[in-house]
């Protein structure tokens, strides 16, 4: 092995570890939300159990299934099928898109259950519903912005003889974001 090698194996890994930091301290922080939201749940004022519209279901599936064309992109490009991919990573992000448009059809019907996230109908229950959602969904932007990128690198032709790293590190990411999501939502769906 060459010097050169030895700094491309070593970069790669810092990277592979700087994602794997990034991961740990989004999930450190939704297991604080979610600690708080089990010890705010002994409240008077706390609402027993908001029954998620079944819009959250829909976009709970939109995004698992993501995940799975996001994979196919990545064994696609790994197999030299760039058009596969390519098509396969517009499914991802199509996907993705309705993933958020199904979240904010389900706040539609959460306000007018009439549960607010602000204000004087708003509860302590609703507002860390909103919070734990809205923050995921501020992630979610973020990896629809990676699916972007590795989108354009792909039409640009840049994943090629085995150079798949930053390929690999966002579906890392947006399976991430899927169990992240998953974990949410259950959580939502059955503490009570």
């Amino acid at each position: 092995m060459n010097t050169n090698d030895s700094l491309i194996v070593k970069n790669n890994r810092a990277k592979k570890m700087m994602l794997w930091f990034g991961m740990i301290s989004m999930s450190m922080t939704f297991a604080g939300l979610t600690s708080a939201y089990v010890v705010s749940s002994s409240r008077s004022d706390w609402i027993e159990q908001i029954e998620l519209p079944f819009a959250f279901t829909i976009s709970t599936l939109s995004l698992l299934l993501s995940s799975g064309s996001f994979y196919l992109a990545l064994n696609s490009i790994k197999a030299t099928l760039v058009k596969r991919a390519q098509s396969l990573l517009l499914v991802t992000l199509s996907l993705a898109l309705a993933f958020i448009y199904f979240q904010f059809q389900g706040f539609g019907e959460i306000i007018a259950q009439g549960y607010y996230f602000t204000g004087a109908e708003s509860s302590i229950t609703t507002s860390y519903l909103y919070v734990l959602v809205l923050l995921h969904l501020a992630h979610l932007s973020g990896g629809i912005i990676i699916v972007l990128y590795v989108l354009f690198k792909t039409l640009k032709g840049k994943y090629s003889n085995g150079n798949t790293l930053g390929f690999e590190l966002a579906v890392t990411f947006w399976h991430f974001l899927d169990i992240l999501w998953l974990y949410l939502f259950l959580f939502v769906s059955f503490y009570g």
